[in-house]
């Protein structure tokens, strides 16, 4: 006759060792998750738009763009990027 010994020790182990797979699927994806923020923080730098200053209206700041384009300050993309920025 088989007698079974121990079966809450055993669905304790089981459910601790699911508990723990999981924990640590979630701990990878809070991870990712952090991996791509700082990595889209890292190119947010590089297309920041230009400051508004105090007191300007939208014809100065786009008088500003394009003296800034003109003297080559802004490329082609970076000009139409903060254009756009502005206006919508």
């Amino acid at each position: 006759m088989f007698v079974r010994r121990r079966p809450l020790l055993r669905a304790a182990v089981v459910g601790g060792g699911a508990y723990m797979a999981g924990k640590r699927a979630a701990q990878r994806e809070e991870e990712e998750a952090q991996y791509a923020a700082s990595a889209y923080q890292q190119q947010a730098p590089a297309q920041q738009q230009v400051p508004a200053q105090p007191g300007t209206s939208m014809l100065d700041q786009l008088a500003q763009l394009s003296d800034m384009h003109d003297k080559g300050a802004l490329t082609e993309d970076e000009f139409a990027a903060a254009k756009a920025r502005l206006l919508g």
